[in-house]
């Protein structure tokens, strides 16, 4: 037997423009303002109760995220050019926002250990940043963006470097 969750009817006042914005929101699957309604409080809820789940925070995140996929593997048919600039990008930045949305540290040892694991996270985004650097061309729709705005940071780098004492400090 397979067990349906029962509906229960609801009923609320929205202001016109919160109205017209629903009226106008396209949900895949949803075609209706009672259908739309339906998707986005399984969207909250899901958000709610995944809020100190890493694994849910991360599904969430993609989820927010879907749009810009989207945009990008049409960006990628049409210029016939695919990004792995963007594509790690992306799968950095939804990592590091689950880590950041699914903690909650309750003491300086918790607060400490998510520190570690964001600095971690945006050493690797910066590490894959400059990874594309490497050649004259990096691997995105604009080979040179990396190039360009590198420049800051590589003079950072090149101070600490030198205050460390070379190469290897």
């Amino acid at each position: 037997m397979v067990r349906t969750a029962s509906m229960e009817p609801v009923s609320a006042r929205l202001p016109g423009d919160i109205y017209l914005w629903l009226a106008g929101l396209e949900i895949e699957g949803a075609p209706t303002n009672s259908d739309k309604v339906r998707v986005l409080l399984s969207q909250l809820k899901r958000q709610y109760d995944g809020a100190f789940d890493y694994a849910a925070a991360h599904a969430w995140v993609r989820d927010l995220m879907g749009g810009l996929r989207d945009g990008l593997v049409a960006a990628e048919r049409e210029s016939g050019r695919h990004s792995d600039l963007l594509a790690a990008s992306l799968e950095q930045l939804t990592s590091t926002l689950a880590l950041v949305v699914s903690s909650r540290p309750a003491n300086a040892g918790e607060a400490r250990a998510l520190e570690d694991a964001l600095v971690r996270r945006l050493f690797a985004m910066a590490d894959g940043l400059l990874r594309q650097g490497a050649t004259s061309e990096a691997s995105a729709f604009d080979p040179g963006v990396v190039r360009r705005h590198w420049k800051s940071t590589l003079e950072l780098a090149q101070l600490l470097n030198d205050k460390q004492g070379g190469p290897h400090g």
